[in-house]
């Protein structure tokens, strides 16, 4: 059965892999992207290529509070029901990693905009959609005054904490939503990948990248991921794991999340 899947960063590395396993099994994909020629482009590549296929694109900088915020109403627009809603955008190293409105890039990127996309696109999912955020082996325990913006971190502790936050939101909004709303999972996709953040970063070839796609393709439509309410699954030993213990903390939660509001109502 055709399901409506948004995914955020499609336009290349594991986002545009997933989107081909996605086409290959002739979904209504969104694809979401920064760049709106490289979005048409790979639109009429994917069209040709998938014939029995349904692409539509949506452009937005997940940077700008503003972009995010359009981004959730231009999908709703178009689309009644969402089955699925992969987070797959992220960022690593940046030449200049603080947005407009003065937040780290990667926290604004990696933690805020999935956040604020997944409560946007909320009313357009049910029991039977999934959400499925992506997390990382690199976890580390949040630093509020770097999440507000108040002090810089290395690229490398930005993007860990970044990571666990959303690993942390998952676990709030997954159990907040589990009997009513989209069953919702974290994804380690597997560490070291060949995406050009991993290439960029580390200056590495990295792993195929269709194996961080399958595991999404797993998230999406599997019977294992039935079930999840904001579990953290670990690729790279495939299967589902405990995250950081920082996450094991209620408090450090619950002031992610008084945080994550904060930011969002200021903006």
């Amino acid at each position: 059965m055709m399901k409506t899947v948004l995914i955020t960063g499609a336009t290349d590395g594991i986002g545009l892999e997933t989107v081909k396993m996605l086409g290959k099994e002739g979904h209504n994909v969104i694809l979401h992207g920064r760049n709106n020629s490289k979005l048409e482009n790979i639109k009429s590549a994917l069209e040709a290529q998938f014939p029995g296929s349904k692409f539509d694109t949506v452009q937005a900088d997940l940077a700008s509070f503003d972009d995010v915020r359009k981004l959730a109403f231009a999908v709703k627009a178009k689309n009644k029901h969402l089955d699925v809603l992969i987070n797959n955008a992220g960022v690593f190293t940046m030449d200049n990693p603080v947005t407009h409105a003065g937040l780290d890039a990667r926290f604004m990127v990696n933690t805020i905009a999935p956040y604020m996309l997944t409560l946007g696109l909320i009313d357009v999912m049910d029991a039977q959609s999934r959400v499925i955020n992506v997390s990382s082996a690199a976890q580390a325990p949040v630093n509020w005054s770097a999440l507000r913006g108040e002090i810089q971190l290395s690229d490398g502790a930005a993007y860990a904490q970044s990571k666990l936050a959303i690993t942390m939101w998952t676990m709030n909004l997954g159990s907040k939503y589990k009997n009513n709303g989209p069953k919702m999972v974290s994804v380690n996709p597997k560490s070291l990948l060949g995406s050009k953040m991993v290439k960029s970063a580390y200056g590495i070839a990295g792993g195929d990248l269709k194996l961080g796609a399958k595991i999404f393709m797993d998230a999406a439509f599997s019977d294992r991921f039935a079930d999840v309410a904001g579990d953290y699954f670990d690729n790279d030993h495939n299967t589902f794991a405990a995250p950081h213990s920082f996450a094991n903390e209620p408090s450090h939660i619950k002031m992610l999340i008084t945080e994550l509001d904060a930011i969002i109502a200021a903006h």
